[in-house]
């Protein structure tokens, strides 16, 4: 009887150069934090869950007569939820004759299709989570409030007029540290198509590394302290009706909040501007700014994460739901995780200067393209390794450097003359708030 022929050593050589594609071609998988202690070490299952510290706040008090205060340890919980296959079959006439040899254009081919699932995925914490806004996906409608929790409430740029300079892009990085944010790892990513403008503004800012492979085409280049970055897959947001009305129909005005001390406000009653009685005013994800001018009204202000004082920003926030709109009003319920909502008492969750009150107007941002300004390293990718697949042949390889992993498994169906080869994986990502903020390009 002929000896079978050994392709374990094989397909080995194939998953690693495919894992290295996979980390190369995609920015937001090379990019983000996927050094998790044991955690990607360890064999996983969809649904298990890492839970990673985030830095505590503390006020300060004038004086020396003390004021206890509480310490809240803020933890990020990161689930690997999400889960995405590319599979093939060939008989064994074609893999002998014709596809063995050409086993690397297939795995090629393979992580171009798996890398954009899961990159497609991850940017989208850049406007309201995990597949907030994807009804294919069958985790839609199922996202924790810590899932919806995550992800950028700051933003710069309107929606309307195009990010298209390098000044746009320095105020937007002024922007991002008066209110506060961690100065080490500082990246943006912006939408490719808006790329040449920006760099027709320049003379030869954004040029691109040569001594980098094709494959890292994405990256641009440093400026204003920055890394940025290109990328093709960046999450659209879709706004409600409010956001996608003409001015003045996208300004609302507030009606009331359901704490109007200040303490904790998670919801603001606003008026419908639009005159429609209908659902949806506002979508997930939606951003809005508070107006500066207001008759009768002081200009709102966002107080620094750190330190508590006024900063020059407007206050902004991100929506997570809205009711529909009934008799002239509706209520947004707002994102507030980890002393990220609207508070004006003096709390160590403290960010505004003034407590909220009706007659205040805000205006909604349309529908837009979402880029990202981040620090900090806080962009978290988990993509911890599966089981072997019993009885079939597997192989999981996992970069050592970042932590990522990929499953490739095969075998022959029993009596048919099929061999199936088949590349997985599993993740989740996270995005901490208080360390981003979106980018706004219009559609």
């Amino acid at each position: 009887m002929a000896v079978p022929q050994n392709i374990l050593q094989t397909v080995q050589t194939y998953q690693k150069a495919e894992l290295a594609f996979l980390l190369n071609s995609f920015c937001g998988i090379s990019l983000s934090n996927k050094k998790f202690q044991r955690f990607n070490e360890l064999t996983a299952n969809l649904g298990d869950t890492v839970t990673f510290d985030r830095g505590p706040r503390y006020i300060t008090y004038n004086g020396l007569v003390i004021t206890q205060q509480q310490s809240d340890q803020l933890v990020q919980t990161l689930t690997a939820s999400q889960s995405a296959n590319v599979s093939a079959a060939y008989t064994d006439q074609q893999f002998i004759f014709q596809v063995r040899e050409y086993m690397d254009r297939f795995g090629e081919a393979a992580m171009k299709e798996l890398g954009t699932k899961i990159e497609t995925d991850i940017l989208k914490n850049f406007i309201s989570g995990v597949f907030i806004n994807d009804p294919q996906n069958p985790n839609y409608g199922t996202q924790t409030a810590s899932q919806l929790n995550n992800g950028p409430y700051r933003f710069y740029g309107d929606g309307v007029q195009q990010i298209n300079s390098f000044g746009q892009l320095a105020q937007s990085v002024a922007n991002f540290e008066d209110y506060g944010c961690a100065k080490s790892k500082m990246i943006g990513i912006l939408p490719t198509t808006s790329i040449p403008q920006i760099v027709n503004t320049g003379l030869q800012q954004f040029a691109m590394n040569r001594n980098n492979t094709m494959a890292n085409s994405w990256e641009l280049g440093e400026f204003a302290g920055v890394k940025w970055y290109a990328s093709n897959l960046l999450p659209t947001q879709i706004a409600g009706y409010v956001g996608q009305a003409a001015a003045p129909n996208n300004i609302v005005t507030v009606v009331s909040t359901n704490d109007p001390t200040g303490v904790n406000v998670t919801q603001i009653t606003f008026t419908e501007p639009t005159g429609t009685s209908a659902a949806n005013p506002l979508n997930p994800g939606d951003l809005l700014q508070f107006n500066d001018g207001v008759s009768g009204q002081p200009n709102m202000r966002f107080l620094t994460y750190i330190g508590h004082v006024p900063s020059q920003q407007p206050v902004q926030f991100r929506v997570l739901s809205s009711t529909a709109s009934v008799s002239g009003t509706f209520t947004a319920t707002i994102q507030t995780t980890n002393g990220i909502g609207l508070v004006s008492a003096q709390t160590l969750n403290q960010n505004l200067n003034n407590v909220i009150d009706a007659g205040m107007k805000a205006t909604v941002l349309p529908s837009h393209r979402a880029g990202i300004l981040m620090s900090g390293d806080q962009f978290y990718l988990a993509m911890p390794q599966l089981p072997d697949q019993e009885p079939f042949s597997t192989v999981n390889q996992q970069d050592k450097d970042s932590g990522a992993s990929i499953r490739h498994y095969w075998g022959v169906q029993f009596g048919q003359n099929v061999r199936s080869y088949v590349r997985d994986s599993i993740w989740g990502s996270s995005l901490v708030s208080e360390n981003c903020m979106r980018l706004i390009f219009p559609q």
